[in-house]
C-alpha cells in the first residue's frame, strides 16, 4: 500500500506543478506578498485531482481514532466531499464537516457544518495550502466553542511560512502531504 501512496504522490505534484502553481506577483489571504501562488482548488476540484488528494488523505487517516474530518471554507470542502466518497466506497466511513468564516445567520445559525459531530467529537482539520496557518487556526476555535476536539490538521502543501509553528501554538501538530521545497521553491 505505501509504494501505491508514493505512486499517487508523484502523480498529485505533477498534477500540482502543471496546474496549480502560478508565478507573478500575488497577495495571499495571510496578507504577504508573494511570487508565486499554489492554488489548490485547481486540482481539488477535478475527478483526478480530487481521488489523488482524497486517496492519500484517507490512507494518512484511516488508522486514526477520529470522528471527523474537515476544515475552513472553501480550501477544505472539495477535499471534505472527495474523502467522504472515498471513504464510503472503501467501506472505512469517515464523516467531514466543513467551517464557514461565521455563523450563518439564517436557517439553523451554524458555523460548522455537517453531520453529528458531537461534544468531545475528534476531528482532523485539512485545508489546501497552510501559509501562517490562519484560517486552520480560525476553524479549531469554531469547534473549540463546541467542545469539538481538533489537534492535527493536514493540509496538501505547507508553504513553510509559519503555519507549522502558529498551529504549534494553537495545540494543532501539522502534516503536509507536501512542502514548497517540493515544488523547487
Amino acid at each position: 500500500m505505501e509504494t501505491d501512496i508514493e505512486e499517487l504522490k508523484k502523480q498529485l505534484l505533477a498534477l500540482l506543478n502543471k496546474e496549480a502553481l502560478k508565478r507573478g506577483n500575488f497577495t495571499l489571504s495571510s496578507g504577504k506578498t508573494s511570487n508565486y501562488y499554489l492554488d489548490g482548488r485547481v486540482i481539488t476540484l477535478t475527478p483526478e485531482g480530487a481521488y489523488l488528494t482524497a486517496s492519500i488523505i484517507l490512507a494518512m487517516v484511516k488508522d486514526r481514532k477520529i470522528d471527523a474530518l474537515g476544515g475552513p471554507t472553501l480550501g477544505a470542502d472539495p477535499i471534505a466531499g472527495a474523502v467522504a466518497l472515498l471513504s464510503h466506497i472503501k467501506k472505512i466511513p469517515l464523516k467531514t464537516f466543513i467551517v464557514r468564516k461565521a455563523a450563518k445567520e439564517h436557517g439553523a445559525g451554524r458555523q460548522v457544518e455537517g453531520p453529528g459531530l458531537a461534544k468531545a467529537s475528534k476531528v482532523i482539520l485539512i485545508d489546501d495550502v497552510a501559509t501562517t496557518g490562519k484560517a486552520i487556526i480560525e476553524a479549531k476555535q469554531a469547534l473549540d466553542k463546541l467542545g469539538i476536539a481538533a489537534r492535527e490538521a493536514i493540509v496538501i502543501v505547507d508553504r513553510c511560512a509559519g503555519a507549522k509553528e502558529n498551529l504549534a501554538k494553537a495545540g494543532l501538530r501539522l502534516e503536509s502531504i507536501f512542502t514548497v521545497k517540493d515544488f523547487g521553491l
